[in-house]
């Protein structure tokens, strides 16, 4: 699995990058079908915006989370993710 981690108006720094692909890896346990995750953190005024979007075979999954912490921005994201990833791969198990 490929993660690409960028920074919009903020410097990711070596700690952030350790702790988005420590994370990642837990989601990568749910599905063995991650090619590749692009994750985007940005900053607006108070709030920490993380966003990504997971490559999976033959789909797409995005999400989008909020907050005025970093990390826990960072953890909402990949609830939400989890879920989605979770989902797609019943839909596959159910066919």
């Amino acid at each position: 699995m490929q993660i690409n981690i960028t920074g919009q108006e903020r410097e990711v720094t070596q700690s952030l990058r350790e702790y988005v692909s420590n994370k990642f890896a837990k989601l990568e346990r749910h599905s063995e079908q991650i090619n590749n995750v692009r994750v985007v953190l940005n900053v607006q005024k108070t709030n920490q915006t993380a966003e990504a979007t997971i490559l999976l075979r033959g789909k797409e999954v995005y999400a989008k989370s909020q907050h005025v912490e970093m990390y826990a921005a960072i953890d909402t994201l990949l609830d939400k993710l989890d879920r989605q990833v979770i989902k797609h791969k019943q839909k596959l198990t159910n066919y």
